[in-house]
C-alpha cells in the first residue's frame, strides 16, 4: 500500500540528532506544516530546528488527495450563521492568502501545478448548496452554482470555486525541504519546561512549536476533548475518464474525485478512526461499476483532524503556554491549513501582527455539539474491557480488518498488529 505521491518522489534524506542542541525555535512534526514553517523562519534568517520522529512527510502529508483550494465543503454559511460576518469574511481572506501563496511558491518548482476548478456537491440537499451561495454572496465571494457534474454520482448539483489547483505534495516538499535544519529518526518523548526530550539528547528553545498532526501534549489544551480523528481510503485508477476538475462531498462520508496525469483519483468511506468501516471495498465497487475498463494502480488511506467547529487550532498551544504553539484541526483540508498555519506561526515568531491569527485561537471556546460526543467516545470507550489499549490515554483499540491495525475510536492513533505505533497522539507502543 503506497500512495501515488510516495510512488513517483524520492525525498531527500537527513541525519539523526546525535548531541545536545540549543535554538530559539524548535519546530516539532515534519510534515508539509512543519516543513513551510521551517523554510518561512529560514527564509527570515530566524535560528530554528526542525525534528521528526521517523522521515520527513511519512505520515498525513503522503496520503493527502493534494488538493489547494479555500472551498472547504459548505464551510462558510455555519461559520456566517455561528460565527458573524467579520469572521467567516477573515476564515475567507486567511485562506484565499495561504492558496495565493502557493501560486507564487509553485511558480518555479517542478511539483506538477495544476489550475483547476473545485467543485463540492450534495447529493440530495440543493437547499444547502444554495444556503452557501447565498453566505458566500453576503461575505463578497462569487462563486458558481452548477447543476452538471462530471463524475457519476446522483446529486443535487455544487457550489463551484473556479480556478482553484492542485499539485505533488512531495516534490513540492522535496524542493522547499533541501537547506533546511532538519533532523529525522528524532522522537521528542517529553517536554519540560523548554527543554524537549529525545531519546537520547535534549534540544533546548527559547519556542517550541508542536506540528504533529495531533498534539501529543495532554497536560495542556485539552486537545483530547477538542480533536478527533477521521479516516478515508483512496484509489487511484487507470485508463479512467478525466472528470475536469476536483470534487468532494459535502457529507464526510462521501466521495471525492480528482485527476493526476492520467490516473483518476477516487476517495471515499469516511468514518471515524476505531468505527467499523468498508476500507477500500467500497471505492473498488464503484470502480467496478463506474469505470469497467480502468483498473487500480494505487491505494491507501488519509487521517484528518477534526476540531469542533470546522476551524483549525493554530496558534498558542493554550493560555498558560506563552511560548509553546501548535497547528492542528484542518478538517481534510490539511494543505492550505499547512500555509496558513505557517503564515501565522511565523509571524507570530517573529513578533508581527497577524490580521487572521484571533480567528484560530487554540483557546477559543470549546462548548460545541461535538465536545459531548467526543466525550461520550471516551467515558464509552475507557469502560469497554478489553487488554489491547492505547497508550495515549488508554482507551479500548478496536481491530481494523481492513488495515490489519488496532485502532483508538477515543483520539484516532492507530497501531500495527504487533502493537507498533502508526498514528498519533500515541508516542508508545
Amino acid at each position: 500500500m503506497e500512495s501515488v505521491w510516495q510512488a513517483n518522489t524520492k525525498l531527500p534524506e537527513f541525519p539523526e540528532l546525535d548531541k545536545n542542541i540549543k535554538t530559539d525555535v524548535l519546530i516539532i512534526g515534519g510534515g508539509i506544516t512543519g516543513i513551510l514553517i521551517a523554510y518561512f523562519l529560514h527564509e527570515k534568517g530566524i535560528n530554528y530546528i526542525l525534528v521528526e520522529k521517523n522521515r520527513i512527510c511519512s505520515g498525513t502529508t503522503q496520503n493527502t488527495t493534494a488538493k489547494i483550494t479555500f472551498q472547504h465543503g459548505l464551510i462558510y454559511h455555519k461559520i456566517l450563521k455561528n460565527n458573524g460576518l467579520e469572521t467567516a469574511q477573515k476564515y475567507l481572506y486567511a485562506n484565499k492568502s495561504a492558496f495565493e501563496k502557493y501560486a507564487v511558491m509553485c511558480s518555479n518548482k517542478n511539483c506538477d501545478y495544476e489550475i483547476k476548478d473545485n467543485y463540492v456537491y450534495s447529493k440530495t440537499d440543493r437547499k444547502k448548496l444554495e444556503a452557501e451561495m447565498y453566505a458566500l454572496e453576503k461575505i463578497g465571494y462569487h462563486a458558481i452554482f452548477c447543476n452538471e457534474l462530471k463524475i457519476p454520482v446522483m446529486n443535487a448539483g455544487a457550489v463551484m470555486f473556479p480556478e482553484q489547483a492542485q499539485f505533488s505534495p512531495l516534490k513540492f516538499i522535496s524542493d522547499i525541504s533541501d537547506g533546511l535544519h532538519i533532523y529525522e529518526n528524532t522522537p521528542v518523548r517529553e517536554i519540560i519546561n523548554n527543554t524537549a526530550v529525545t531519546n537520547k539528547y535534549r534540544i533546548q528553545a527559547e519556542k517550541i512549536i508542536i506540528a504533529t498532526h495531533f498534539p501529543f501534549i495532554n497536560k495542556h489544551g485539552s486537545y483530547y476533548l477538542k480533536l478527533y480523528q477521521h479516516r478515508s481510503y483512496m484509489t487511484a485508477l487507470e485508463n479512467a475518464e478525466d472528470v475536469g476538475g476536483m470534487y468532494v462531498d459535502e457529507n464526510n462520508d462521501g466521495m471525492t474525485f480528482r485527476n493526476y496525469g492520467n490516473l483518476l483519483i477516487i476517495g471515499g468511506s469516511g468514518h471515524r478512526t476505531g468505527k467499523k468501516n468498508n476500507g477500500w471495498n467500497e471505492l473498488r465497487n464503484f470502480a467496478k461499476k463506474y469505470y469497467p475498463n480502468a483498473h487500480e494502480k494505487y491505494y491507501w488511506a488519509a487521517q484528518d483532524c477534526m476540531s469542533l467547529d470546522d476551524i483549525p487550532y493554530i496558534g498558542q498551544y493554550s493560555k498558560n503556554t506563552l511560548n509553546l504553539y501548535t497547528a492542528s484541526g484542518f478538517n481534510k483540508w490539511g494543505i492550505t491549513g499547512a500555509m496558513l498555519s505557517a503564515m501565522v506561526l511565523s509571524d507570530i515568531i517573529m513578533g508581527k501582527k497577524n490580521d487572521y491569527a484571533d480567528i484560530f485561537s487554540p483557546s477559543r471556546n470549546i462548548i460545541k455539539p461535538q465536545l459531548f460526543i467526543n466525550c461520550g467516545e471516551t467515558i464509552k470507550n475507557m469502560l469497554i474491557p478489553t487488554t489491547k489499549r492505547c497508550s495515549h490515554l488508554g482507551c479500548a483499540l478496536k481491530w481494523n480488518p481492513a488495515e490489519h491495525s488496532w485502532d483508538c475510536t477515543c483520539h484516532g492513533s492507530r497501531f500495527s498488529e504487533n502493537g507498533k505505533v502508526l498514528d498519533n497522539p500515541a508516542n508508545d507502543n
